[in-house]
């Protein structure tokens, strides 16, 4: 190439599916294709299911790499080539189970995502059968970890009907934690919308999420749920949803979610070009001159000693 001139850019290569890349622990790769959550890829690798270069790769914080070693599992190989990233936004109806299984004969939230580009998706958490409202699908292991995992702290909101007229006594034991079977819940934040002597309405927030825990939670103090529904999880919430419909997770609202923000802000909007392009006349370059919604809000113009009355328009009388 002669000095001076410009390199001609040439199309890039397809990456090949082998193509080496830095070695991963093996439960990461696995959450980074959708198989599992790290901790329940663990399980899977201390079970005997995965294979490395076919044999069994049984021991824990194994590193392979996936461009140069042959990782299998179920029959799946998975490629060095990560899958874009999905995320979804379910409103969840109930009888439909949160499950992967591929033998459940009952309605499946994976199911209801019908983006043919999905690819293998899971829900982040649960939401148990007959609970209904917003759950997140995804095929990014470290996000569905950074929401489940209680060390992060990500709020779960929901509007909750129990049987009754609840009493402020069983409210404070819930709000504090009550004792299941794996332990003392971390407590909840509840605001009462409505009681009646049928039934009562509550808001409910939680962070730690057991299972079942607000169900058992209330059974523990005394009164059944009615009804469950998961209005808000973090700071995305969405009450367009109709219940069975889903949408993509805006970038804004995934970025939110990880930094484990409480509000997603709003992007910045610059104003709006007028129509038709710029004015034509004197004021073409500046627009309108800017007038009060109501001229005569501030009473109707007085003209002081310092100010000279407007001479008169129109033809000069003669004398």
């Amino acid at each position: 190439m002669r000095r001076g001139q410009r390199a001609r850019s040439s199309p890039p290569e397809p990456v090949a599916e082998t193509e080496a890349g830095p070695p991963v622990r093996l439960n990461k790769l696995l959450a980074d294709h959708g198989i599992a959550s790290r901790r329940q890829a663990d399980l899977l690798i201390a079970a005997g299911k995965v294979t490395v270069d076919g044999e069994p790769a049984t021991a824990l914080g194994l590193r392979v790499d996936p461009g140069r070693q042959r990782v299998e599992i179920d029959g799946v190989v998975l490629k060095s080539r990560e899958a874009r990233r999905r995320y979804y936004l379910l409103n969840k109806p109930s009888g439909v189970v949160c499950t992967n299984e591929p033998r459940e004969t009952r309605p499946r939230a994976v199911d209801l995502i019908t983006d043919p580009r999905k690819g293998r998706i899971y829900t982040v958490g649960r939401l148990d059968e007959d609970s209904l409202g917003l759950i997140l699908l995804t095929n990014d292991g470290e996000f569905a970890n950074r929401i489940m995992h209680p060390r992060y702290g990500v709020p779960k909101t929901y509007l909750v009907k129990v049987r009754g007229e609840i009493d402020d006594a069983a409210l404070l034991k819930v709000r504090e934690g009550v004792q299941l079977s794996e332990g003392r819940t971390s407590g909840a934040r509840i605001l009462v919308e409505r009681r009646g002597p049928n039934h009562s309405l509550l808001t409910v927030t939680i962070q730690e999420g057991m299972n079942r825990e607000i169900r058992r939670a209330f059974a523990k103090v005394g009164y059944k749920v009615l009804e469950l529904r998961r209005t808000r999880i973090g700071p995305v919430t969405d009450r367009r949803l109709k219940t069975g419909r889903w949408r993509e997770l805006e970038r804004g609202e995934v970025e939110a979610l990880l930094a484990g923000e409480s509000e997603i802000a709003a992007p910045a909007r610059g104003r709006p070009a007028p129509r038709g392009g710029p004015r034509s006349g004197p004021r073409g370059a500046q627009g309108r001159k800017k007038r009060h919604p109501n001229p005569h809000a501030f009473g109707p113009r007085r003209e002081g000693p310092h100010q000279k009355a407007p001479p008169r328009r129109g033809r000069a009388r003669r004398s």
